[in-house]
């Protein structure tokens, strides 16, 4: 078993190399803003900081979410190619799922906004 999924992990590197090469096919490069930049360097620190106050290694979570720990590793480090159930994933580990439900839950600038663009409706003529 182990032999034939090394197998498959060479054919899969080698055909994605060459579709990267010949064919010019290449991944998505995230362009980002340096203040969403600093927001992801600080969002992988911070997960980085959960794993290390629970003394979990980087091959604990990585087994425990399902991804690798070059994905764990890249997610610490503020990578953009991350994705958002990747994301969920690692905080399941750590018992912190529910903390994304709160992102933009008391959204001041947004109700702001919506109060502005509220219409008061015409009063009703005095008798």
């Amino acid at each position: 078993m182990g032999r034939l999924l090394f197998v498959n992990v060479q054919y899969y590197e080698r055909n994605r190399l060459y579709l990267y090469e010949n064919l010019n096919i290449v991944p998505k490069s995230r362009k980002l803003l340096p203040k969403d930049r600093r927001i992801l360097d600080r969002l992988g620190e911070n997960l980085r900081l959960a794993r290390l106050r629970r003394k979990y290694s980087a091959e604990i979570v990585a087994e425990r979410a399902g991804i690798s720990r070059t994905t764990l590793w890249s997610i610490e480090t503020g990578n953009s190619a991350s994705s958002l159930s990747t994301l969920i994933q690692i905080l399941s580990v750590y018992g912190l799922e529910n903390d994304l439900i709160s992102v933009a839950e008391d959204d001041r600038l947004g109700r702001k906004i919506q109060d502005a663009q509220l219409r008061v409706g015409k009063r009703v003529p005095k008798k």
